[in-house]
């Protein structure tokens, strides 16, 4: 796995590879829930599984925090139904 960072006050998840980031960006809702509305990997990163990579750390996350996952990023909306997580 990449080495994947969270931005707690930015509230993301990023990965710097060669001078690029890949991030997943996030909003607190309230207390108990997250809005996940952005996965974006560079071009020239893509096709490595970093977008898999941002999603899993963002799934853990949220499971070992008890939060709700709101995935209006569709990215995510698909990565939670293809893991059974949604």
């Amino acid at each position: 796995m990449s080495n994947i960072i969270h931005q707690v006050d930015h509230q993301q998840f990023v990965c710097l590879i060669a001078g690029q980031e890949a991030r997943l960006r996030y909003r607190r809702l309230d207390a108990h829930t997250v809005d996940a509305y952005s996965t974006f990997v560079p071009p020239e990163l893509r096709a490595q599984g970093l977008a898999d990579q941002l999603a899993r750390a963002f799934f853990e996350w949220t499971q070992s925090a008890g939060l709700t996952i709101v995935p209006s990023c569709r990215y995510i909306d698909v990565w939670l139904s293809r893991n059974n997580n949604g």
